[in-house]
Formats: structure tokens, C-alpha cells, sequence
């Protein structure tokens, strides 16, 4: 009964998941010299462990208004501990605190209504009919998958008929955790707990969209339609290229070299997986289509109202969306806010 508890999960974050992925959690790369035969590599000899400073704070202000911004990426050094002292400065001087972005599903069935939807979100995750990776992508990219799984998965037959963006997932999970990173969450738990300190109840900036029918919204996941050889082919290329650079940049903003971090070029795999998703019927026919775009929308708006009504506000950004040419910081400069860098 606990393992169907856990699946229920699927009815309301399946598609949440995947479709915020590339604003929840950016995962930055750059493409760079591979070791190994099928570019497998083993960098956990490189990554920074102990207590580490993390970077410091973009200050947004109007008047006498201000909002910090802690600028996030994942995956981070798994032996790591985050000094947050600039952090704890920032909360103890702010009235309200925004989480990072993020979207929910809304499915209004009831606990049993959720289990027993169970078995119609299992099947999600796998591809129609029973195929499997070898008959649903291309040649040449199964070609690739096929020792990055051998080394990374072991003989996990199941992952064969899942998904490609599902399979893939779990290929770049395994890789990261390999090579001593992490996906853990390592700034919220810090966040919460100063916030708890100083009496502030976090304010979530979820997007979030009712599913009036979700086993009609799950037939239609399942239905097709999802193009993800695209997506896959970006966390093949992530795990198969670009795990150096991720070491790189998670120890840049371990350490707190945010020129670093700026000068690394990134491609961002999750944006593929969304755009997979919510290029689709099923998101379109239920108002999830460019979703990165109501994302920004949303929490501007709630950004705004902070700085009118609050004179100290603490916010957690990906920095993917915070750095980007056309991204919140761009947005807030351009609407005549100051914008001043970390040193």
C-alpha cells in the first residue's frame, strides 16, 4: 500500500514536473573534451567538498525598497556544506520571502480517486504499446545510449520501455550522482530555517492550473504526441559531454565565483524536455503552453508587489532564468528597477 501511496504522486506532478523542469531546476552545461570510450567520464576526484560560501546576492531596489536574490543551480557538490551568512543578513532584514518558481497540477478526485488513477500514471512513464527505447529513437542515438547505460544503470531491462525523456532522466540522475554531485535540495532547507528564525512563513510563487479531468489529461499523456527524442538527445549529450563543465560550474558557485558562472556558456537540457511537453495538445488544450513565458509573467508580478509593499524581500531564482538575455533581471532593469551584481 506504501508503493501506491508514493505512485499517487504521478496525478498531480507527472506532467508538473516535466513541464517546469527547465525553470525548477536548470541543469548547465557546456559541451567539452569526454574521457572514456562513449564518453564516459569520472570527475568526483574534482569536486569541492567542506564548507563553501556560495555566492552573494543581486540587490534589486526602488527607493527605499529592496529585494535580494539568491541566484541557484543544480546540480551541486554532494559533500558540501553552505556558509550562508550573506543569506541570514538578507532574511533578518526582509519582511517576505519568495520560493522559487514552480508549477502544480491541481487534480480535485480524492485520495482513492488518486490511487486509483495509479496505474494510468504508471503507464505514462512507458512508451504506447510496449515499445522500447531501441524501436522509438533513432539509430544513432540508441547507439549512444547503450553504453552510457551499461556503465551508468547496470542490467536495468525495465528503463528499455519508458520514455525516452523518463529514461533519460534516470541515465542523468545515475551520472551526476557518480561523479559526486547532486540534485538534493541545498538552499531551501537553509532558506526555511533562517525564515523560521525570524518568524516569516515563505511566500510559494506556484503557477498553478486546475486538471478538471485528469484521467482524460493522463490518456492523452499517454496517448503520444510528445515528440522527447529531442530531450533525450540533450541529457545524452549532458551526461555524454558535459559533466566537466557541470563540476565546474558547481564548484563556481561553491565557492562564489559568479564571473565564472557568467562567462560559461550553458545548454540547458530541461528546456528541451519542456518545450517536448508543452508543445503539445495535451498541454495546450489545458493552458500549459509556453510555460517558461507565464512563469516569468507570474513571478514578476509577485516580485513587484513585494518591492511596493515590503522594504527588505528575499527571493530564490535559478540562475538559468535569472542571467538569461531575456530573463527576470532584464525584465526588472528594463521596468526601471536598479540592478546591482554580486562583487
Amino acid at each position: 500500500m506504501l508503493d501506491a501511496v508514493r505512485r499517487r504522486k504521478w496525478v498531480g506532478g507527472l506532467m508538473a514536473a516535466l513541464l517546469a523542469s527547465s525553470v525548477a531546476q536548470a541543469q548547465d552545461a557546456l559541451p567539452s573534451a569526454a574521457n572514456g570510450q562513449g564518453g564516459i567520464v569520472d570527475l568526483e576526484a574534482m569536486v569541492v567538498r567542506g564548507v563553501q560560501p556560495g555566492p552573494g546576492l543581486w540587490k534589486i531596489t526602488q527607493g527605499e525598497h529592496t529585494l535580494w536574490i539568491l541566484g541557484t543551480i543544480a546540480p551541486l557538490p554532494s559533500e558540501m556544506t553552505w556558509q550562508a551568512d550573506e543569506v541570514e543578513a538578507a532574511i533578518a532584514q526582509s519582511q517576505q520571502i519568495l520560493s522559487s518558481p514552480s508549477v502544480k497540477l491541481d487534480a480535485d478526485v480524492g485520495f482513492f480517486g488518486k490511487l486509483a488513477l495509479v496505474p494510468s500514471a504508471m503507464k505514462a512513464m512507458k512508451n504506447p504499446d510496449g515499445a522500447t527505447l531501441q524501436q522509438v529513437l533513432p539509430a544513432d542515438l540508441y547507439a549512444r545510449w547503450v553504453p552510457l547505460k551499461a556503465y551508468y544503470l547496470g542490467r536495468d531491462g525495465g528503463v528499455e520501455k519508458k520514455r525516452p525523456m523518463i529514461a533519460a532522466g534516470e541515465l542523468y540522475q545515475a551520472a551526476i550522482k557518480k561523479n559526486g554531485l547532486s540534485r538534493k535540495p541545498v538552499v531551501w532547507p537553509v532558506v526555511e530555517a533562517a525564515a523560521k528564525r525570524h518568524g516569516i512563513t515563505p511566500t510559494p510563487t506556484t503557477l498553478e492550473f486546475k486538471v478538471a479531468d485528469p484521467k482524460q489529461a493522463l490518456r492523452d499523456f499517454t496517448a503520444g504526441g510528445i515528440h522527447d527524442a529531442g530531450c533525450f538527445r540533450s541529457l545524452i549529450n549532458a551526461v555524454q559531454n558535459d559533466l566537466p563543465t557541470m563540476v565546474e560550474r558547481a564548484n563556481a558557485w561553491a565557492v562564489g565565483d559568479i564571473e565564472a558562472l557568467r562567462q560559461m556558456p550553458r545548454e540547458d537540457p530541461a528546456s528541451a524536455c519542456s518545450a517536448a511537453l508543452s508543445d503539445t495538445d495535451f498541454a495546450r488544450n489545458r493552458g500549459m503552453d509556453r510555460l517558461e513565458q507565464r512563469l516569468r509573467e507570474h513571478w514578476l508580478g509577485i516580485a513587484r508587489k513585494a518591492l511596493r509593499e515590503n522594504s527588505g524581500t528575499f527571493a530564490v531564482l535559478p540562475l538559468s532564468v535569472l542571467l538569461a538575455p531575456n530573463g527576470y533581471l532584464e525584465a526588472l532593469r528594463a521596468e526601471g528597477y536598479a540592478v546591482e551584481a554580486p562583487e
